[in-house]
């Protein structure tokens, strides 16, 4: 009977260990994690990439409504307020570590970190620009197949 005490007052003070470390251990977890993800963040110069996004949705929306000019000011702080960096920050974070283990960013983290990695970061952009323009171009060669069978179509009916 003793014994079986001294088993269960062990068992009660793994348990109180486990229930007051457990947390610590998940935060600091957690902690790590997210750093992997701020880390990969940086890498691949997320900040920059939102405030161009910003500027250049700032720019469409300017151009393609010329009556906003005046509000030019208004319309560049909602914008930040909505999907600047710091509006988006802390969302991205959480998709990151939703997609990504800590081990996988680590990985992600040290190829973005090479001069390959680095490489890819600074040609990407300018990659697909350039994919954009020949997806625009044989869009554009090949308008005339799709008209011809818009027709066809409107003629079958």
């Amino acid at each position: 009977m003793v014994m079986l005490m001294k088993l269960k007052r062990a068992q009660v003070t793994l348990l109180s260990l486990l229930l007051f470390v457990g947390p610590s251990l998940a935060a600091a977890d957690s902690a790590s994690h997210r750093q992997a993800v701020i880390k990969l963040l940086e890498l691949t110069d997320m900040q920059l990439k939102i405030e161009t996004s910003v500027t250049n949705v700032l720019a469409l929306q300017l151009n393609q409504d010329p009556a906003m000019r005046p509000h030019e000011e208004l319309l560049r702080a909602f914008l930040q307020r909505n999907i600047g960096w710091e509006a988006m920050r802390e969302d991205l974070i959480f998709m990151y570590m939703q997609s990504f283990t800590e081990a996988e960013l680590e990985a992600i983290n040290r190829f973005y970190a090479s001069p390959t990695g680095r490489k890819l970061i600074d040609r990407l952009p300018e990659l697909i620009k350039q994919r954009d323009q020949l997806a625009m171009q044989r869009l554009q060669e090949n308008i005339g197949e799709l008209q011809q069978e818009i027709a066809k179509s409107n003629n079958s009916e």
